[in-house]
């Protein structure tokens, strides 16, 4: 698990700032996003992912235990969509190699799981 400090740390090093300067940068990034998502905007970050909340109308469900239907109500909720793309940006029938990596910005993440198929 990645968390704002081992973020802030890897900017710190590479970008020869104070931790605290990383983590006020780190902090402002994450407050951008969250304040463009309530707002009704969406905020892409190419090769990371899409972040905007989303307005679900109200739906009828079923309980599984007891088949029973049941009202959900309208509301609110996050949306995130990763970005999943190879560091070489090429994907073949849907499908990358198995010795790619993830497209990561900050340097953290090593070579990417295999996806359940």
């Amino acid at each position: 698990m990645t968390t704002t400090n081992e973020i802030a740390e890897k900017i710190a090093s590479e970008q020869n700032l104070t931790k605290a300067q990383a983590k006020s940068i780190v902090e402002t990034v994450f407050a951008s996003i969250t304040t463009a998502a309530t707002s009704g905007a969406e905020t892409s970050i190419p090769g990371f992912g899409k972040f905007k909340i989303k307005d679900t109308p109200e739906r009828e469900a079923r309980n599984p235990a007891t088949g029973a239907t049941i009202k959900v109500q309208a509301g609110l909720h996050g949306d995130r969509q990763s970005a999943y793309v190879a560091e070489d940006g090429v994907a073949v029938g849907g499908e990358f190699a198995d010795d790619c990596h993830y497209r990561d910005p900050f340097g953290l993440i090593g070579p990417r799981p295999s996806r359940p198929r």
